[in-house]
């Protein structure tokens, strides 16, 4: 009997290293989806009373974060286009590098092409440049392509089975309840894992409202030299960068900053400068400070400490790279959950229950 069960165990041990490596190497997209479970499961069970089926409330709840977001990246990507064609119509910039007969020649000369002038083009050879160098990093390109496809899948498909799955995940993993312990701290971390998470979100969304209604309002009082590009995507853009620790929005509002300035600085418009200046401002004191002292500490969980959650941002990309941003909040909530309550039972020590009620006087929940 002994030797089966040591069997089992063996088994099973082996599974549990081969399924770690499997994790181990698709860290990044689980985490992401981790993230983006606790982020909108709340939206998840409070769209239940529409009594949607659960799978249509889990496309819907992803459909609220994942639409929006693939909607702002395609923006982003097709005005950074425009622009870039814009200014290679404005200025000589195949004569600045002297690339007269390079890729870029050949495309400069393409301003506002036809169908008829792209074949043309064509089946002159100007194009051929591009497609040497296209071909040349094809290899690149096709591996990069595909594993960001490949992680986006992973994402989304484990997101999805997460909010359709998690309650009997988490009823799995209180069959190994010992003496309340377990049930305690699972119980415990899954409600500070949602607060911080979905307090992320919030956070962003407040941001981006606050960033998009300064930036329209800068935009009303600035004469049209000095006024913010696509203002309503550059608020959206700064709540997203929010995200980021330590330079956070300041990647966003500061290049706007200086696009705006190095016009206006070429024209000899010095004075035009003060309202740049301005701009600097009123998003360093409404748009970044303000929310950071009055919101965050709202958005960052009910007993996790906000400098400790700041410094898990700080040190988590440092330490996982980009994906440690979603993951040391996570392993920061864990370990604070588990030092708050399982570690004193371990140790022998009871918690404090608190304040002693009086007798006769009700809590408030039983009204």
């Amino acid at each position: 009997m002994e030797e089966k069960r040591f069997v089992v165990a063996l088994f099973g041990l082996a599974v549990a290293l081969v399924a770690g490596f499997v994790a181990y190497r698709f860290v990044a997209p689980l985490t992401v989806a981790v993230f983006l479970y606790y982020s909108t499961r709340r939206f998840y069970h409070r769209i239940e009373r529409f009594r949607l089926p659960p799978r249509v409330r889990a496309v819907v709840s992803l459909s609220v974060i994942g639409v929006p977001l693939i909607g702002l990246v395609s923006y982003t990507l097709v005005l950074l286009i425009l622009e870039a064609r814009q200014f290679i119509d404005e200025y000589p910039v195949a004569d600045t590098i002297g690339a007269e007969d390079s890729v870029i020649g050949d495309l400069a000369e393409l301003s506002n092409p036809t169908m008829d002038e792209l074949i043309s083009a064509y089946r002159s050879g100007q194009f051929d440049p591009l497609i040497d160098l296209v071909s040349e990093q094809a290899s690149l390109l096709a591996s990069t392509a595909s594993g960001l496809a490949l992680n986006l899948l992973i994402t989304v498909v484990v997101t999805y089975y997460l909010l359709i799955d998690g309650s009997k995940f988490h009823d799995w993993l209180l069959t190994f309840d010992d003496d309340a312990i377990v049930r305690e701290y699972l119980e415990t971390a899954d409600d500070e894992l949602e607060a911080v998470l979905y307090g992320n979100l919030l956070n962003v969304i407040a941001i981006s409202i606050i960033a998009v209604v300064t930036y329209l309002g800068y935009n009303a009082a600035a004469p049209a030299a000095v006024e913010i590009p696509y203002p309503t995507l550059a608020g959206a853009l700064t709540g997203v960068a929010s995200l980021i620790p330590v330079i956070g929005m300041k990647i966003v509002y500061v290049p706007i900053a200086a696009a705006m300035s190095i016009p206006v600085a070429l024209d000899g418009e010095v004075a035009l400068l003060a309202y740049v200046a301005g701009f600097l401002a009123v998003a360093i004191v409404v748009v970044d400070t303000i929310p950071d002292i009055v919101l965050r500490p709202y958005f960052s969980g009910e007993t996790t400490h906000v400098g400790l959650l700041m410094l898990a941002y700080i040190f988590g990309p440092v330490v996982f790279g980009f994906h440690g941003l979603f993951l040391a909040p996570i392993i920061l909530v864990l370990a604070l959950t588990f030092a708050d309550t399982a570690l004193l039972r371990l140790l022998g020590v009871e918690p404090d229950p608190g304040p002693e009620i009086p007798d006769g006087q009700r809590r408030l929940d039983e009204f």
